[in-house]
Parts: C-alpha cells; sequence; structure tokens
C-alpha cells in the first residue's frame, strides 16, 4: 500500500518538473504584446529642451539593445514597440547634468508617460563656487562630486496613444500647476448625511505640500458657517509616488459636525490605504481598504476592503474582477486622473467619502455590504471602451432616504435636522444585475457615456400595517442613461450632464457600483463650471452642482410608522466659486 502511494507522489512530482519544459515551446510562440513611452524634457525653469539625448536601456535579460531617442522642438520624446518590462532611463544635453532614473515601467498597450527635469551644470558649479566649507579635508576624501537630480520620474500614467503626445504638449504650456484650492460654497454634497455639513456656507481648502524625492502631502479641510449646526473636517493623504490612481496612497479623514441645535454631535475617523501592483506583463491588481469608526451616542465601526483585478487578455480586450465593499465604486482616489488640479479635489471629496449613517433599534449602524463583479471590456477605436459586466451585491444594511414627518421613531429613522430628509435602514437585501456601457472621449475635452443596467431594486409592495422595511421588496427593474461632458470654445465653460431613466418605482439604487464608476445619477443632474475674468491672484470659476434637478422618482407609502414619502435621489444643489493658485 506504500509503494503504491509512493508510486503516485513520484508520478506528480515527475509531471510538475517535466511540465514547464513542455509547455515552453508553445509559450515561445506567442506574439508578445508590445508597449511605449513618451516624456518631456524641461529645464528648472520650465522651458522645453530640444535635441536632448534619451537612451532606454532595458534591466532584463534577453533584451535587445538600447533604444537611443532625440527630443523635438516641443521637448517630447517617444518610444514605440518596447517589449514590457524596467528600463533605465538617461537623459544627456550639453549645458546640463546628465540625468538617470532607474526602474521605469513599461506595461503592454499602455503608454507609461514620464517627465524629466534636467538642472544647469552652469548654475551647479555657481552654487558649489558659493558655498565655503569649514570641515577639515581628508586627502584620500574626494573633494566635491556633481550630482545629477533625481527629477526623472515616471509618473505612471496610462494613456490611449492618440492622448499621450496631445497631452505633454498641452503640459509645456502649462507653465505651473495648482497648489491650493479653495471653495466659497452654499449647499450640502450628502443630504441626509451625518458626514455632510448642514446646507449653509462654507469654506474649503485643498494644499498639495511637496516633499523629498517624489512624495507629496495633501492636506484638505471644511468649516460650515451655520449657527445653530457647526460642521466641518480635515483630510490628510500620502502620496509616495507622487500621483494618484496608479502609485500607493494612505489618508486619514477626522469629521465632527451637530445635528441641529438641541442635536448630538457627530464625530467619525476614516483612515484609507490603497495602491496598485503589477503582476507580470498583464495583470494589474489595485487593492485597498478602509477603517471607519463612527460615535453618534454610541459608537459604529466597519472594515472594508477592496480589490479589482484587471488582465489583458490581448491588444484590444481586458477583462476585470472586482470585490469591494458597499455601497460605492473606487474611492475618490483611486477614481482621480493623475492630473495636479484633479488631485485638489479628490482631497476635498475625500471628506464626503463617509459611508451612510443609521440608526436600527437606538443604535448606529453604518451602510455596508459586499460588491462582485465580473467584467469584460473592448477597446473602441482609440479612444472608446465598451464594457459587459454582470454584478451581484450583497447588502447587510441598505440605506434608503426619504422625507417625512417629525413624528417617525427616532430609534429607526435618523432624521436631517434643516431638510427633513431622514435616513432609513431597510435591512438586508440580495440582487443580481448585468451592466452594459459605453465611454467616448472625443476630440478637446468632450466625452460621452452611455450605460444601461438591468438588476433588482426595493420598492413598496406589502401591506401598510408592517414596518417600512417590510413593505419594501426587491423588484427588477431597467435603467438607460446618457451623459455628456465637454468644455465649451471660447467661453472655457466646463459642463457635465446625464440623465437616466428608470423603469418604475425605485426607492434604492439600481446599480450603485456602476453609478458611482460612470457618474451617472438617477434622473437630470447637471455640474458647471464657468471661469472668471481674471481680477485676482489665481484662477477664478464659479460653480454649479444639481442632482435630480426636476425632483422625479419619488413615491409616497405608508407604513406602520407613518406616512413617508421615499427619495431615490434627493433635489439639492450646491454652488458658489472656486479659485487655484
Amino acid at each position: 500500500m506504500k509503494q503504491g502511494r509512493l508510486r503516485v507522489l513520484g508520478a506528480l512530482v515527475l509531471t510538475a518538473a517535466v511540465s514547464p519544459f513542455v509547455a515552453k515551446p508553445a509559450a515561445a510562440q506567442a506574439k508578445p504584446v508590445l508597449g511605449k513611452l513618451a516624456g518631456v524634457v524641461r529645464d528648472t525653469a520650465g522651458t522645453p529642451q530640444m535635441g536632448a539625448s534619451v537612451e532606454l536601456a532595458p534591466e532584463f535579460l534577453g533584451a535587445a539593445a538600447p533604444h537611443s531617442l532625440l527630443t523635438n522642438t516641443q521637448g517630447i520624446f517617444q518610444g514605440n514597440k518596447l517589449v514590457p518590462g524596467l528600463y533605465t532611463l538617461r537623459v544627456t544635453l550639453a549645458g546640463f547634468l546628465p540625468t538617470l532614473e532607474k526602474h521605469v515601467r513599461v506595461s503592454p498597450n499602455l503608454t507609461t508617460v514620464v517627465r524629466v527635469e534636467l538642472e544647469s551644470m552652469y548654475a551647479t558649479l555657481e552654487q558649489l563656487r558659493r558655498m565655503p566649507s569649514n570641515a577639515p579635508t581628508n586627502p584620500d576624501d574626494w573633494k566635491w562630486v556633481l550630482r545629477s537630480a533625481a527629477s526623472a520620474r515616471p509618473v505612471l500614467e496610462w494613456m490611449d496613444e492618440s492622448n499621450s503626445l496631445s497631452a505633454l504638449r498641452g503640459e509645456n504650456h502649462r507653465p505651473e500647476v495648482p497648489r491650493v484650492r479653495m471653495e466659497f460654497t452654499d449647499g450640502a454634497r450628502r443630504a441626509a448625511s451625518a458626514s455632510s455639513i448642514a446646507p449653509a456656507p462654507a469654506t474649503a481648502v485643498a494644499y498639495n505640500q511637496k516633499l523629498g524625492g517624489r512624495s507629496s502631502l495633501l492636506f484638505a479641510g471644511q468649516m460650515s458657517y451655520d449657527e445653530y449646526a457647526p460642521g466641518g473636517g480635515i483630510a490628510t493623504v500620502w502620496l509616495p509616488t507622487g500621483t494618484l490612481g496608479a502609485g500607493p496612497h494612505t489618508a486619514l479623514v477626522l469629521r465632527e459636525s451637530k445635528i441641529g441645535p438641541d442635536g448630538p454631535n457627530f464625530r467619525g475617523v476614516r483612515l484609507d490605504q490603497g495602491g496598485a501592483l503589477s503582476l507580470g506583463n498583464r495583470l494589474l491588481l489595485r487593492y485597498g481598504g478602509e477603517y471607519v469608526l463612527v460615535g453618534l451616542g454610541a459608537t459604529a465601526s466597519s472594515l472594508r476592503p477592496r480589490a479589482q483585478l484587471n488582465y489583458q487578455v490581448s491588444q484590444g480586450w481586458y477583462t476585470e474582477l472586482i470585490f469591494a465593499s458597499m455601497p460605492t465604486a473606487l474611492g475618490p482616489l483611486e477614481a482621480a486622473d493623475p492630473q495636479q488640479n484633479t488631485m485638489l479635489a479628490s482631497a476635498l471629496n475625500e471628506l464626503d467619502a463617509f459611508p451612510a449613517l443609521l440608526m436600527r433599534d437606538g443604535r448606529p449602524v453604518l451602510q455596508n455590504g459586499w460588491h462582485e463583479e465580473l467584467a469584460a471590456n473592448r477597446k473602441m477605436g482609440g479612444n472608446g471602451v465598451l464594457q459587459f459586466a454582470g454584478f451581484h451585491d450583497d447588502n447587510r444594511h441598505t440605506a434608503v432616504y426619504g422625507l417625512g414627518h417629525d413624528a417617525l421613531p427616532a430609534t429607526d429613522y435618523f432624521q436631517d435636522y434643516f431638510s427633513k430628509g431622514f435616513a432609513y435602514d431597510s435591512g438586508a437585501s440580495s440582487r443580481w444585475g448585468a451592466r452594459v456601457a459605453f465611454r467616448k472621449k472625443l476630440e478637446g475635452d468632450t466625452e460621452l457615456t452611455a450605460l444601461y443596467s438591468i438588476a433588482s431594486t426595493l420598492a413598496p409592495v406589502n401591506d401598510v400595517d408592517n414596518l417600512l422595511r417590510d413593505v419594501l421588496q426587491t423588484v427588477p427593474r431597467h435603467s438607460l442613461g446618457a451623459g455628456i461632458s465637454a468644455k465649451v470654445p471660447r467661453f472655457g465653460t466646463k459642463v457635465h450632464a446625464g440623465y437616466k431613466w428608470i423603469s418604475g418605482q425605485a426607492v434604492s439604487r439600481l446599480d450603485g457600483f456602476g453609478e458611482s464608476l460612470y457618474q451617472m445619477d438617477p434622473y437630470f443632474h447637471l455640474m458647471v463650471r464657468q471661469p472668471l475674468p481674471k481680477w485676482a491672484l489665481g484662477r477664478w470659476e464659479a460653480i454649479a452642482d444639481c442632482d435630480n434637478l426636476l425632483a422625479q422618482g419619488y413615491v409616497s407609502t405608508s407604513s406602520r410608522d407613518g406616512h413617508v414619502v421615499l427619495v431615490p435621489a434627493f433635489r439639492t444643489f450646491r454652488g458658489g466659486l472656486s479659485v487655484q493658485f
């Protein structure tokens, strides 16, 4: 009997040892998927440098000879058909110190963008001449050493082929990137949310502080001036690579607000950690998690992990496997465009990224659940993506919002003092769904989005003598939405408008993950950014955000607790001024 087991074990070991050599010829016949690298070379004053020599040396075995490139009149260089892997980048130009950067990653079917800043040799010599030293010298030591600045850094911006060079050209005409953003607004972003400030005048500030090397530290703060319900918060975001969406990040958010003149105080802490990791040439893992702790008389906490695995099947197809905590998609930092002006806006969005706070039997609970999704994405042309996705939502505490009177029991209804709105825990629910989405970038800053979803949602269908959570049941629904983001020529007005239709009554989100991912809220929503004439320091613009502008989708129903109007999306308006400098 033992000899038989030994034979089986030996056969398995032999098979495992031989299989890599058997599969090697088949793998060798597979055609590699190539990548690209583009960059811009400038001096410390931001002037593009023409004729700089750029040498790309592969750091992996079996690679071809180094690639030699030259910058054009705009300081731009581009390397095409590169074997994916790590490269060493060396830039030289007469009159400047040579610059060297190692471990620049080139990924398949993507364009990695780098920015190189050359330091003048004469400026360095002049600085050395003006720096006397009183330290004793040693004959065996070097008198001085010229060192190039570590400024050639990959920013890991994965861009389409048609956009990489245009983005670099546009950057050459932008001498300085805003580091401070201030907003003077009136109105709340999230009605009936304890982590939101009162719908009153408020000021928000975001600041980008550069640290040593590549890293950055973002600060954001917000304060409300309402006399009866003051509130505010602060957020700190550390970016070791100085970029969003690709590198790691760590965020800490503190929030406090008063619920009405005589109400309790809400206090919340949110710690978020996330990043991205490349696993070979075809796999990309986005990971993260957050810990949320809130207090409203009693405390409630939640640990919320998330992960997204992208696999490049071919040059035109890639798949995504997503596992995330409900109710939203990627956080504000991971979903951001890795540009400096968007970094400031993302830091401000961190202040409102708390999950919904609900009440259950007189104790606070946080909206939570799990979202699993499998998606296939097809590239359409240079700037279009078509997505087919199937998903499953398993909610433990589903948030339902509405408008009611003061007689609602406070043990189950979290009442908003200002809007008479409330947040209600409708209990556990589970649903399957599918999504088809299309996104296309046109010329300029125009982008089109179309979204179709089929899933189940909550709607009132039962007897009015029951509790509200028993009145609500899952029913199948369809939704169809379209949106456009554009910039008006000559005036510079930025507009984002969209409309999402739902086939019947719905009091909870049909596809919350997809809505957050594609910025497609229910019914009609509009966002406008209008630049103002230059009259003071910085770039000023008027802002206006409107959700459910036509007040659609309100559902009137009754239960044992009384008569309420359930609202899938509140009609809200938030406007004011914003300045960046």
